[in-house]
């Protein structure tokens, strides 16, 4: 298996300790700036009329995995895979981020990030309310901590 970074996500926090624990929460939500590889460029025609977008990127600074571990908001010891943490065995981040368009310099501007600067990006997949919304979906062990700008 091989990835490469197909560009780099630019956001106002520089480590991941500054980060928010999730793209919903700091309010009002910073534009932050996608920047793709020039060799890319060309596979984002078409991506302007989406209002927003699913972002995966490699959290590069996430430290070894930890398959057991408490999370800070809850008492119980919680596997890896019970959770949205950042140190996994593939720290593949995911975010929905509202997109707002492109600066001059063909960056996408997108909010609801929860990454460090410098992250580099590993894809871009458009956002589809028919096929990636679930309203019914259940929160396991973390619905008694959901708050109404997300977990």
């Amino acid at each position: 298996m091989e990835l490469r970074p197909i560009g780099t996500i630019r956001t106002p926090w520089a480590t991941p300790a500054e980060c928010p624990r999730n793209g919903r929460q700091p309010d009002p939500a910073p534009v932050c700036r996608v920047l793709l590889h020039p060799e890319f460029l060309p596979g984002l025609e078409g991506v302007d009329g989406f209002s927003h977008l699913i972002l995966l990127y490699w959290l590069h600074e996430a430290g070894p995995a930890r398959l057991l571990f408490r999370p800070p908001f809850d008492p119980a010891r919680r596997g890896v895979f019970a959770t949205r943490g950042p140190a996994r065995p593939n720290p593949i981040g995911l975010s929905v981020v509202a997109f707002d368009g492109r600066d001059g310099e063909g960056a996408l501007l997108v909010r609801f990030l929860d990454c460090a600067d410098g992250t580099p990006l590993l894809d871009v997949k458009p956002y589809l309310p028919s096929t990636d919304a679930e309203p019914d979906a259940s929160m396991g062990w973390l619905a008694p901590h959901a708050t109404a700008r997300g977990v």
